[in-house]
């Protein structure tokens, strides 16, 4: 029965999971900011009254500078590399000298000159020791009175380089050399000191370099003089042994001129012994048809042999035409030509026996001319190898000659180097002098450091706790945090307004919180035009959020065109009687269950209403008994048949159960949220409860809402702020 009651439900959907990164616009970072300037301000205005009362307890330090200019790297320092390079490098040339003005050498050096270990300033036996040490034990408390000469001078030492600064002015030569000091005075003596000290202790060491390497180089000249005395020795005697005049190039020109005319002889004999050969093999190969070679043919006596055979065969065959066989004139001719061919067979037979003398002729010339060219070559060879071996020693001798004169022209240089001036390292171009102006503490600086620094401090203590805020602010986070509707902004009653909240839709029903109150009326019927919400429960997460002035505000705006029923279910806490100055009476909700009254006995009308009111009566021992029980169901059936409008006010969902039981009753339940109060997880756990048990969230009702502080602080609702200042509201 009690589903029948509640009628069709629609299941909205949860609202979404919390993020863990949720991007926060910038406008929300300043609002976060600007709404707690003034404690932003006072945050920030301590650090700097810190910061200018530690500052004033700082000894003032003053830094005088001295500008030097680093000459060019001009001067030949001599040293072993110089000496094989012929060059003086200038690489890091700068970068090495701003080093050495820093150098622990030179500054013991300053301390030296200035006496600065017996100096107050520098002497850590003259400081007063620090107050705390008063506190402590002897045992635990450093001695001071015992310092031996090495922990003095280590202690003056490191506090001494603590105090210079070397800055090299860019794209130049010059660089500038401060001290930092409490006497004025001091530091500029300390400076200029570290300047004239660094200058000096340059020269003397190019000195001390100078004469090293005149030594050396003195030492190494008499033995490269032995060693080119010795060269030029070697290369004589090789002369001498190997009978080599000093001509260079001379006894090799005629021997290769003979091996060029013997190289010429050789390719004509290869040239003729090839022809030779070919001539002799072709012959040779085809001895048979010797006489038809042209090579034979070629031969002018054969050719006349075989003139001669012609005509002794033209004869014959003349001859025996004439005569008959047996004729002596015909056996003669034929005898004439059986001589002719015996003769061309033998002039062929010469011709051959000549091609085989010209090709054996034609190879002993060229073997012969080859082994001619062959000893022009081992004579070459051999001429090479003494020039090689000429040369080397030649070469020889040169080299120890240029690394001696090189040697020579080092050791006069640096002997004349020792003789004249040295020049200097660098230069001062100005001079420090007594600074007026402490270099720090720079008092503005860091006042005004303090300053920013307790503003940023605060900023983001401001944007962490804006991070921290889990309530919900605006109608915008309600449908974003929520995953409902923002059916009405209510706004926040402060003053008069506050105290009759419960009766403010009457008294004031032009204020911007009855015209909220419509909006959810308006809202709740748009919400289900088809099948309207008869019976609408009202309810919260906590107490405190104000969801019975909204319910009783809400149903005074129903009674206006509708027949309307208020029932207070928070049996627990009623307070609709005092909101609404109802008649003071035990009759109600519970009497009417116990029997102990009639239906028209327990309910009162608003006055200057048409509203309805069934209070709850006597707090009974278990109310969720009464809500949850049949009775309870049939009795809000017939009430809801009998009336245009039922409002429910509830108990909150967070701490009972009720609100569980009378959302399965209800058609509708409106959500009551207090603005910038109620954590959003709290509310969201409650609506998923509600949903759990079946009933129909249509909305949420953002309540005391405080315009003026949410138009300045968030950027909503801008121009309701001016519109509601004349009920008093406030930000809070």
């Amino acid at each position: 029965m009690a589903a029948e009651l509640t009628g069709p439900t629609r299941q909205l959907p949860g609202p979404p999971e919390l993020s863990t990164a949720e991007p926060l616009e910038l406008m929300l970072y300043w609002r976060a900011i600007a709404r707690r300037k003034w404690w932003l301000l006072g945050i920030a205005l301590a650090f700097a009254a810190a910061a200018a009362v530690a500052v004033s307890y700082v000894t003032p330090i003053y830094r005088a500078t001295v500008t030097l200019m680093i000459e060019q790297n001009k001067a030949k320092l001599v040293s072993i590399e110089e000496v094989y390079s012929g060059s003086s490098p200038n690489r890091e040339h700068y970068q090495t000298q701003a080093e050495l003005l820093r150098s622990p050498a030179l500054a013991s050096k300053v301390i030296e000159r200035l006496r600065l270990t017996s100096h107050p300033e520098f002497d850590p036996r003259q400081k007063k020791p620090a107050p705390w040490l008063e506190f402590l034990p002897d045992s635990v408390a450093p001695d001071e009175t015992g310092w031996t000469e090495e922990a003095l001078n280590a202690a003056v030492l490191s506090s001494f380089l603590r105090r210079i600064t070397i800055d090299p002015v860019r794209l130049t030569q010059l660089v500038k050399v401060g001290f930092d000091a409490t006497d004025p005075e001091l530091a500029a003596r300390i400076a200029n000191a570290i300047a004239e000290t660094y200058i000096e202790a340059d020269i003397e060491v190019r000195s001390r370099m100078r004469q090293r390497a005149t030594d050396w180089l003195a030492e190494r000249l008499a033995d490269l003089k032995g060693n080119l005395e010795s060269s030029e020795r070697s290369l004589q005697q090789y002369r001498e042994r190997e009978s080599l005049p000093d001509t260079k190039g001379l006894a090799q020109s005629g021997v290769v001129r003979q091996m060029e005319v013997l190289s010429s002889a050789l390719n004509e004999a290869t040239e003729r012994r090839i022809e030779a050969e070919a001539n002799y093999r072709q012959i040779k190969e085809q001895r048979g048809n010797a006489a038809s070679l042209p090579v034979v043919l070629r031969d002018s006596s054969i050719g006349r042999l075989r003139d001669l055979e012609a005509q002794a065969q033209r004869r014959v065959a003349e001859l025996a035409q004439r005569y008959g066989p047996e004729h002596p004139r015909l056996a003669q001719a034929r005898a004439e030509l059986a001589r002719a061919r015996e003769n061309t067979r033998e002039g062929i037979d010469n011709v051959m026996s000549s091609f085989a003398r010209e090709y054996q002729v034609a190879l002993a010339n060229e073997r012969a001319a080859a082994r001619a060219v062959a000893a022009a070559k081992g004579s070459i060879q051999q001429i090479n190898r003494k020039e090689f071996q000429l040369e080397a020693l030649e070469q020889d001798l040169d080299t120890n000659r240029q690394i001696y004169e090189k040697f020579m022209n080092r050791y006069r240089e640096t002997r004349a180097a020792t003789d004249t001036e040295s020049s200097v390292v660098a230069r001062v171009i100005d001079p420090a002098v007594q600074p007026t102006v402490p270099y720090k503490p720079r008092k503005r600086e860091i006042v005004a450091g303090g300053f920013i620094a307790g503003l940023l401090l605060a900023a983001i203590g401001a944007l962490l706790l804006e991070r921290m805020n889990t309530t919900v602010k605006t109608g915008d986070e309600v449908e974003e945090k929520l995953g409902l509707p923002a059916f009405a902004i209510v706004p926040l009653l402060t003053g008069d307004p506050a105290k009759n909240a419960g009766r403010h839709y009457l008294e004031h029903p032009g204020s911007v919180f009855s015209e909220a109150i419509r909006t959810a009326r308006t809202s709740i019927l748009l919400s289900a035009i088809d099948a309207a919400h008869k019976v609408l429960l009202v309810t919260s997460s906590v107490p405190g959020e104000g969801k019975t002035s909204f319910a009783v505000n809400l149903a005074l705006a129903n009674a206006q065109a509708k027949k309307t029923l208020l029932i207070e279910c928070d049996l627990r806490r009623p307070s609709i009687v005092d909101q609404l100055r109802l008649k003071q009476t035990t009759s109600g909700l519970t009497s009417l269950f116990a029997g102990e009254a009639a239906f028209l006995d327990c309910i009162q009308q608003v006055e200057g209403s048409s509203l309805y009111v069934l209070p709850s009566g006597a707090v009974p021992e278990n109310p969720l008994e009464l809500l949850s029980s049949e009775r309870f169901a049939q009795f809000i059936h017939r009430v809801s048949a009998a009336c245009d409008v039922v409002i429910i006010d509830s108990p909150p969902v967070h701490l009972v159960s009720d609100a569980l039981v009378l959302a399965t009753l209800a058609t509708g339940v409106l959500f009551v949220v207090k603005a910038d109060a109620t954590p959003y997880g709290v509310a969201r756990r409650s609506i998923r409860s509600l949903q759990a048990a079946g009933g129909n969230v249509i909305g949420v009702a953002l309540n005391q809402v405080d315009f003026t502080k949410a138009d300045r602080y968030y950027g909503a609702y801008t121009g309701y702020a001016q519109e509601y200042g004349a009920y008093g509201s406030n930000p809070t």
